[in-house]
């Protein structure tokens, strides 16, 4: 018998993709484009195979649920560099804990902190709408009522958690933010974390804050949750961050990520994922150390989603609402009706997008904030985008 929450499931965007284009053939000759899956083309440095080469020897030893000192340090000096985090009050050995991806941490952290009952009823677990499904799906089988609050160019698509009413945000167990975010990519202020913050300490909810967009970003590095977290006192706690080496060094594959944040978080979670959490492989441990200690490559990668986006304002221009995002490499395009778009840009250009109403669900008065949007993954190469966007445009 199956668990009825699975019934609850939002449907993986993808799958309806597949199913929206399934008897939609693209042009003849026509070299297709895929924008659809937020993949990176661009190939990961070298010396991440000769760092797992070296440590080949450990593929058949089962790997610590910690990763090791090597990687908890590289992390380390890493977010304390990176956000200006004092090292005597950041403890690498409990509030770091690596993960294989963070797909697969962030559907786990609701069953870490979703309680049967919160502030007399029903847990909430709350996402901005649009949302990485992951979040959608964790609420959906934590047994919680999802909360979509809309993200939209009014609230620079990053919804404020405290203007919540306060029973609402008695019964909040986890608020899931994206920062940058996907698909808009703007990025959560300085103010709007600390507001997320103090809401969550003053009612007792965890904010979790996907930050795996923060180093693409086009001009200023985003302000991280830890280092307004620590500004504010009380250290890390009620604030989990996850971080991870797909997007920032373009190693999908390697499957390398971290949690990091309170303490006693990490500690609850460290137990839990000893049971159901699988473990880094110590090859892969050691190549995601190097990964974090290196930042040539990044900015390397950095650059290259820079030049894409100067290609779609060249291009674009000020049509379907463009905008440069404060970081990530989507496009969210407002083309009036984004699953027509969708269609017409397979049938007609061989351009594979991703509809926003896939991505959302409707608000209270019914309305999909995706609904007029599609989704444009800017990871090939700046000549291949260029071909896409001109196909676009043409189409429109």
């Amino acid at each position: 018998m199956l668990n009825p929450r699975l019934a609850t499931l939002p449907e993986y965007p993808f799958d309806r993709l597949r199913q929206l284009l399934a008897d939609v053939a693209p042009p003849d000759g026509v070299e297709e484009i895929v924008l659809s899956i937020g993949e990176p083309r661009h190939p990961p440095p070298e010396f991440v195979t000769e760092v797992m080469a070296q440590h080949k020897d450990t593929w058949g030893r089962y790997p610590p649920i910690d990763g090791s000192k090597e990687f908890r340090d590289a992390v380390g000096d890493w977010l304390t560099r990176r956000y200006g985090l004092d090292p005597a009050k950041f403890d690498r050995e409990t509030q770091i804990l690596p993960v294989v991806g963070t797909r697969e941490a962030l559907y786990l952290v609701s069953a870490l902190v979703v309680p049967e009952e919160k502030g007399g009823g029903r847990p909430i677990v709350a996402m901005p709408n649009p949302f990485y499904h992951v979040y959608g799906g964790a609420a959906a089988v934590a047994g919680s009522e999802p909360l979509f609050l809309s993200a939209t160019a009014e609230n620079r698509f990053i919804p404020d958690v405290s203007e919540l009413d306060a029973r609402t945000l008695d019964r909040l167990a986890v608020f899931y933010l994206c920062s940058p975010a996907n698909p808009q990519g703007m990025a959560a202020d300085r103010e709007t974390l600390a507001k997320a913050i103090k809401a969550a300490r003053r009612h007792d909810f965890v904010l979790v804050v996907d930050e795996c967009y923060a180093e693409i970003y086009m001009d200023a590095p985003p302000v991280g949750a830890l280092e307004v977290a620590a500004a504010m006192g009380e250290g890390f706690k009620n604030v989990l961050v996850f971080h991870s080496l797909s997007k920032r060094s373009s190693a999908a594959g390697v499957r390398s990520g971290f949690v990091a944040g309170d303490g006693e978080l990490i500690r609850a979670f460290r137990r839990l994922r000893n049971y159901v959490g699988p473990q880094m492989p110590l090859p892969t441990v050691a190549a995601s150390a190097a990964l974090w200690r290196e930042e040539s490559h990044v900015e390397e990668l950095r650059a290259l989603y820079r030049a894409n986006f100067d290609t779609a304002a060249q291009v674009l221009g000020d049509r379907f609402g463009y905008f440069r995002p404060d970081g990530g490499f989507f496009l969210w395009l407002d083309v009036g009706d984004g699953v027509d778009a969708t269609e017409r840009l397979w049938r007609e250009a061989g351009l594979r997008v991703l509809p926003g109403a896939y991505i959302a669900r409707p608000d209270a008065d019914g309305d999909n904030p995706g609904e007029r949007y599609i989704r444009l993954a800017l990871v090939n190469p700046p000549e291949v985008t260029r071909e896409a966007l001109e196909r676009l445009v043409k189409v429109f």
